[in-house]
């Protein structure tokens, strides 16, 4: 007699299910830790915007900028500046022609690095602490060219219950920054994409429209 799990063919999941998996991706064997729905997504806003350069705040082990790197080559232009405050030493990092690594930090970045290209992509995802994030997002917010976009990862913190944590984290961080800055837009196009703020970046697909 064979017998069948009762529980094989159940659907579960939530967002605490998702991050737990989140920690655990790779992308060509080097971690890369970004929700799948957004890995989704920034293929299709690369496609789209075909920026020149991407500056990505936060490196940590590497994968999302390796993926982000690839799908430059795919597009045949565009470079990627990736940032952090510890240094890679993944050769598949080290030797791919569309990345730069930056190791002394956002605050060391000099903004001078990123003249002469002409459309400019922001991602922010680097300690995810309120305070941290208003400020790099200030910094580098002139930088991001018209119609191309300043992607603030990681708001989910306040659906993880760890708001205070981050001392209300990257979504407080937006909603001041739009206070004074209306330039940009939350684009509803990516946010809900899958569903009401079904992405770990809630709220945080911000588009330049002047």
């Amino acid at each position: 007699m064979k017998f069948v799990n009762k529980n094989s063919e159940e659907v579960k999941f939530d967002t605490n299910s998702i991050c737990a998996g989140h920690h655990n991706i790779t992308y060509r064997g080097v971690k890369a830790i970004r929700c799948p729905f957004d890995y989704v997504l920034y293929q299709m806003i690369l496609h789209e915007i075909k920026p020149d350069l991407v500056i990505e705040i936060g490196t940590n082990i590497g994968g999302g900028a390796l993926y982000i790197a690839d799908i430059l080559d795919v597009i045949g232009k565009g470079i990627v500046h990736t940032i952090d405050i510890q240094k890679q030493s993944d050769d598949l990092l080290q030797d791919h022609k569309r990345i730069r690594l930056f190791t002394e930090g956002w605050e060391k970045y000099d903004l001078k690095e990123a003249e002469g290209f002409n459309t400019v992509l922001v991602i922010e995802d680097a300690s995810h602490i309120y305070e941290d994030t208003l400020n790099s997002i200030k910094k580098f917010a002139p930088l991001v060219s018209q119609n191309s976009y300043l992607i603030v990862e990681d708001g989910i913190v306040n659906e993880l219950g760890m708001s205070k944590e981050y001392h209300g984290g990257p979504l407080k961080a937006i909603n001041e920054f739009m206070k004074s800055n209306d330039n940009f837009v939350i684009d509803r196009k990516w946010c809900d994409f899958f569903g009401k703020n079904a992405t770990f970046n809630v709220n945080g697909y911000l588009k330049k429209i002047k």
